[in-house]
């Protein structure tokens, strides 16, 4: 078959493969046709952009409650007129059309609203992450440059030290308090309601800060929109139905987050969210709204599990359907913890800010090996490779690349991640197993080398873990005269327990080589973590007192 057909084949499979995918999640089935019309006029204005399902829903169920927060319900009919309202007014700011609008919101309405006003008048939009202190945001600002900020109103100390740093900008409260002075995201669509933003013909970019736990974030620009077919790819994995109910819980400022915002919008479901993250709260926003998606990232799952058992079992999510999570590894115990108690209902993700996602474990999977992160998604493929960039047989430990659909561009500084032969290094180090599982086991800047040694922190943790008296464990890799480098440990315990560091390091050696048994074991009451849950590993080895 010549190059020409076998490439129209795929795209026939593909299209086959997405129709079925829609039609499965039940989208696009027993409209009028009319609504059809609605939907194609508003896809023509809005372009492929990420928050279009919220145009397209609105035509397609207009009076179908959008989104569930603090404030209350609105529908989609509401949600896309204040978007609107909400562009107009956006480009009618004193300093003229914003190229770049930089966002630090928590879930709420005003993230949604923002995300899609700045989507529909073609400007690049910066997410900003809402644990960043005043410096950590300066330093991102100053080096994004956005024209106008919009932010919760509890950050604006935050802000106001940034802009001392980047200069003038404007500036627009999203999320209020208490009044305030100067202009606020209501206020704002209170003033345009009614009104629509003018075609600016542009085509605007989706920036995300990497985690930066081991470094400065990063802002990982990518083109808007990810097709069809890889919401289809999501679709046949993830038990998602059309116009249900998703709690999500994950921040929205963050890539999974996001994700999970654009998908229910393009699938008419009803979001649920609230501002700051409380496991019980969670259980009882599941029960109270009959969801059947909760999105998460896993270290929620351990603080839902941390409750008293009394406290869980007044809640019985027996709604759910599907509890989707990414943004870090997931704890084994934790998983099976949790569908013990709630059913087979926990989907793992593997994913990337730049790469975008890359596989997903299913119930079944986690039940088999539940440190999987899963088999590749539909069209993408995953290579395991050593340092010369050659493949690696199943088993073997390497450098994680994919090559996929993803619309990573580069990051904001010009620099790019590493490609071999069209496929993206993750940043990651792991294997496949023989059943086509693939298992990460850390960063590749986190192996550790100690006395010529090569040591993969996760290891080490997962040993720890396994001690009775402990309930989590990271551990670092902090500069040494003597092995280039030595593992310090970090070390949290079940309440009511205890162990010394003696009876642990006897733990692990009895388990692991002698060069893989931490020389200085650290107890915390917890460990640092991003809003994600990622441990940010820099804070415990500048804590071990080394370098890295």
């Amino acid at each position: 078959m010549s190059e020409k057909k076998s490439s129209l084949a795929q795209r026939i499979s593909a299209l086959r493969f997405t129709l079925h995918s829609v039609r499965s999640a039940r989208l696009l089935v027993g409209l009028r046709p009319d609504k059809y019309l609605r939907m194609v006029a508003a896809f023509r204005r809005e372009g492929a952009t990420n928050t279009v399902g919220i145009a397209l829903s609105a035509r397609r169920c207009p009076d179908r409650t959008a989104i569930i927060d603090e404030l209350g319900e609105l529908t989609f009919r509401e949600l896309d007129q204040r978007a609107d309202a909400l562009a107009a007014a956006l480009q009618r700011l004193p300093g003229g059309l914003p190229n770049t609008v930089g966002i630090m919101c928590r879930n709420h309405r005003g993230f949604v609203e923002s995300m899609t006003a700045v989507d529909r008048i073609g400007a690049d939009v910066l997410l900003l992450n809402t644990a960043f202190a005043g410096p950590a945001l300066a330093d991102v600002v100053n080096r994004e440059r956005p024209d106008v900020i919009i932010y919760d109103q509890e950050f604006t100390n935050s802000v106001a030290r940034a802009t001392e740093v980047a200069g003038p900008m404007e500036k627009i409260v999203a999320w209020v308090d208490e009044p305030v002075a100067g202009r606020t995201v209501d206020a704002l669509i209170e003033a345009n309601l009614g009104q629509r933003p003018t075609p600016t013909g542009r085509r605007g970019k989706l920036i995300l800060l990497t985690s930066g736990t081991t470094g400065t974030p990063k802002g990982a620009k990518r083109s808007r929109g990810g097709g069809a077919t890889e919401m289809a790819a999501v679709l046949s994995r993830l038990p998602w139905r059309g116009e249900e109910i998703t709690v999500v819980a994950a921040p929205m400022f963050h890539a999974w987050g996001y994700g999970q915002m654009v998908l229910c919008a393009l699938m008419s479901c009803t979001l649920v969210v609230r501002r700051k993250f409380d496991p019980e709260a969670i259980l009882a926003m599941v029960d109270r709204h009959r969801a059947t998606g909760l999105a998460v990232v896993p270290v929620m799952l351990d603080r839902i599990m941390d409750l008293p058992d009394e406290v869980r079992r007044r809640y019985s999510c027996r709604s759910l359907r599907f509890v989707t999570a990414s943004g870090s590894r997931m704890r084994p115990d934790v998983v099976i913890a949790f569908m013990g108690e709630f059913g087979d209902v926990i989907y793992n993700n593997y994913n990337g800010t730049e790469v975008g996602m890359i596989a997903a474990a299913t119930p079944e999977d986690l039940r088999a090996a539940p440190e999987t992160a899963g088999r590749a998604m539909l069209g993408v493929d995953i290579r395991i490779l050593d340092e010369d960039r050659k493949e690696l047989p199943r088993g073997e430990v390497g450098q994680i690349f994919a090559a996929s659909g993803s619309h990573f561009d580069s990051y904001t500084t010009g620099a790019g991640k590493e490609f071999h032969d069209g496929y993206m290094a993750s940043g990651d180090l792991g294997y496949l197993d023989e059943s086509g599982r693939l298992f990460v086991v850390g960063r590749d800047d986190e192996m550790i080398v100690s006395g010529g040694e090569n040591v993969y922190p996760i290891e080490v943790e997962r040993t720890l873990s396994e001690h009775p008296a402990v309930s989590e464990a990271s551990v670092v890799g902090v500069s040494d005269e003597r092995f280039g480098q030595r593992l310090a440990a970090f070390v949290i315990l079940h309440s009511g327990t205890s162990v010394t560091e003696d009876e642990l390091k006897q733990h692990v050696q009895e388990q692991l080589a002698n060069y893989k048994v931490p020389r200085d074991i650290t107890f915390l009451d917890e460990l640092p973590r991003t809003n994600t849950g990622k441990i940010l590993r820099r804070e415990l080895v500048e804590r071990a007192g080394g370098n890295g």
